[in-house]
């Protein structure tokens, strides 16, 4: 495994980031547990969640099972970068309670304590927001958060699904209240999904956050899903087939098959190791439902892709170019 480090923190990294989503919903406690030790093994410390993962009235689930891992011991907390996050409601579905989700002080002092529970350790590396609140100002988040890092329970803050003009007006409001800020961000960015090119992931490199992508293959569109249809008669399902839908995007999809078939490479693992290649990119999350897909992923750390085949990738999958030239002059 490589390391690296997150953002300007002196915090190192896996290259690739565990996603735990699957854990509960696709994956049992048990698969979940022999998924972290291998990540553990093959030197991934990144451990990536969030406190409604579980979803609907199993909201919460996810950290259980990760905290039913920690408490097994061999150093396995001491060895885990620990990511969570907070926004979502917490409430079963249909009692949604005033105050109890976002990112006011009230709430964020109430989501950490019960992550902090559910995940059974006492402190949380990297809590994370799940979302902007509109209805929160930066002050109040920040008094919320420097409170939490006085107290031990996290040690740094970070953004999901923040737009560029978000994370600069988070880390000017840290800078004037002498906080630390976000240090990291996690985005929708991968091959097909190029957007945060534009904007994000220059304010990210501009305030010294790690971008983390999610849904690197964009859904299972980008491992593979002409072929496996081809070669076993398995059709793709829910975001890849209504993308497919479009002949356009089987088009570019098929393109993107065919340029991997000529150099001998693998749909997923060309995808992960494309994000490893790209400027500001700590590491991509990986959610691996199975052993055998935590392999694949693991491969793509190695992978080398030649200036050729990135130059080809760039004609498949064009990215938006630079702001403001994007979109002006």
């Amino acid at each position: 495994m490589k390391y690296t480090q997150l953002g300007r923190t002196g915090l190192k990294v896996s290259r690739l980031v565990l996603g735990t989503m699957n854990f509960g919903p696709q994956t049992d406690e048990a698969g979940s547990h022999a998924i972290m030790d291998a990540a553990l093994d093959a030197g991934i410390n990144y451990f990536d969640t969030a406190n409604v993962y579980g979803w609907g009235e199993n909201k919460g689930r996810t950290e259980e099972i990760i905290g039913s891992w920690f408490a097994q011991g061999g150093d396995r907390r001491d060895k885990v970068v620990l990511a969570t996050k907070v926004y979502g409601n917490m409430a079963a579905d249909g009692d949604a309670w005033p105050n109890h989700d976002k990112l006011s002080a009230v709430n964020i002092r109430r989501a950490v304590d019960a992550s902090l529970k559910r995940l059974r350790t006492d402190y949380i590396d990297v809590y994370q927001f799940h979302h902007v609140d509109r209805s929160t100002p930066f002050e109040e988040i920040w008094q919320a958060i420097d409170t939490l890092v006085a107290q031990g329970k996290i040690l740094y803050a970070g953004s999901s699904n923040f737009p560029g003009y978000k994370i600069a007006q988070a880390n000017e409001t840290a800078a004037r209240r002498g906080s630390y800020g976000l240090v990291s961000e996690q985005c929708l960015y991968n091959l097909a999904e190029r957007r945060a090119e534009m904007e994000v992931i220059p304010a990210a490199r501009e305030y010294g956050l790690g971008v983390i992508p999610w849904s690197p293959l964009h859904g299972g569109l980008l491992g593979g899903v002409i072929r496996k249809e081809t070669a076993g008669g398995r059709r793709a399902g829910g975001r890849s087939a209504d993308a497919l839908a479009n002949t356009a995007v089987r088009a570019q999809i098929q393109s993107y098959e065919d340029l991997l078939d000529k150099h001998g490479l693998e749909p997923g693992e060309t995808a992960l190791a494309w994000l490893l290649s790209r400027p500001g990119v700590t590491g991509p999350i990986v959610g691996p439902r199975t052993a055998e897909q935590l392999d694949s992923a693991l491969r793509a750390v190695e992978l080398e892709l030649s200036d050729e085949v990135l130059a080809s990738l760039d004609e498949i999958f064009p990215g938006p170019g630079p702001s403001p030239e994007a979109f002006a002059w």
